[in-house]
């Protein structure tokens, strides 16, 4: 097969110009010198040749590299962020942790020497399998529903991961979920939230139970771009990048916010996907009294939090009256 390093450069949600990021903050002169270098990589560590690169996307400073071997397909990933080096090697292992236990996630390919993740001349690099699929349709019930059963077989095997300890706990995931809403309305950013928002989303926080929740890990940025579907079945959760220790009632709740983005696509869904996604997950692992009662503060809260200051194009604002109109 005729080797072709010629891949195509793209950004996944900034609007810099691919191939200024690619010097600036990658270091490669052109799409074929990044192509190479990926190549020339995965070959040293992980013994397989590489027969194309065809495409980089960046965001921030890491890339994702589609490559090939025979009938074989790859994704590579890298960062050049040396601070998140530790991080990423973790959530390699976690990853692949949560493939033994039968998850449906992209489990990294271990290099000749066994590593998850290896650190090559200033960049963390690991290296996946290629999963065909197609990104979450919001507009599917049976899709969502199961999106929905799937975070939460994914949230019962998070519960006892053996390797928490791996990764940092945040202040922000063991607040109650009162403090961080009454945080977020003190703060200026709530300040372009409808004053009845605002006074609805009071009395819920106050109102909720006070017995405390449970903080575990959680995916953390669990949306349709990061779930791949074949034939209405979850073929795979990815980019555990956001993994952070919180209440699975509020990553349940942000997914039901935030369920319909993408990379460019960040409007709100309807009351229907986000039932659908709750009724999903309460299939597998039903809500406690104490989860339920904090549910339509934390729906709230997300929808609020993305009300731009500004033009709203994609709705937000009317997303958020529109579930006031229901409280």
């Amino acid at each position: 097969m005729t080797q072709s390093f010629t891949p195509s450069l793209e950004m996944l949600w900034e609007v810099d110009a691919p191939r200024v990021v690619l010097f600036d903050r990658f270091g490669f002169r052109d799409a074929v010198s990044a192509g190479r270098w990926i190549s020339a990589v995965v070959v040293e560590e992980w013994g397989i040749p590489v027969d194309s690169c065809d495409r980089i996307v960046m965001s921030d400073r890491n890339a994702l590299a589609w490559i090939r071997s025979g009938a074989e397909a790859y994704i590579v990933k890298w960062s050049v962020d040396p601070n998140r080096f530790a991080r990423l090697a973790a959530l390699a292992t976690l990853t692949n942790w949560l493939g033994e236990e039968g998850l449906p996630v992209s489990t990294p390919v271990a290099t000749s020497g066994g590593s998850l993740q290896v650190e090559v001349a200033g960049a963390s690099v690991g290296l996946q399998r290629r999963i065909v699929g197609e990104l979450l349709d919001v507009s599917n019930e049976i899709q969502v529903r199961a999106a929905g059963a799937a975070l939460a077989r994914l949230h019962a095997s998070l519960a006892h991961c053996p390797l928490d300890d791996e990764l940092p706990s945040s202040a922000t995931g063991q607040l109650p979920v009162e403090a961080r809403i009454s945080d977020w309305l003190d703060s200026e950013q709530s300040t372009n939230v409808p004053e009845r928002a605002v006074l609805e989303l009071r009395r819920l926080a106050t109102s909720q139970s006070s017995q405390p929740l449970a903080a575990q890990l959680v995916h953390g940025d669990f949306r349709s771009a990061n779930v791949l579907v074949v034939e209405d079945r979850i073929a795979a959760i990815l980019d555990f990048e956001e993994a952070r220790f919180d209440f699975p009632v509020v990553e349940l709740a942000q997914a039901a916010v935030l369920l319909g983005t993408r990379f460019r696509d960040w409007g709100p869904v309807s009351e229907d996907v986000r039932q659908w996604l709750l009724a999903g997950y309460q299939s597998v692992r039903p809500l406690r009294d104490v989860e339920l009662q904090r549910w339509d503060a934390l729906v709230l809260w997300y929808s609020l939090m993305f009300i731009p200051a500004g033009d709203d194009p994609a709705g937000w604002r009317a997303a958020a009256m529109r579930l006031l109109q229901g409280q």
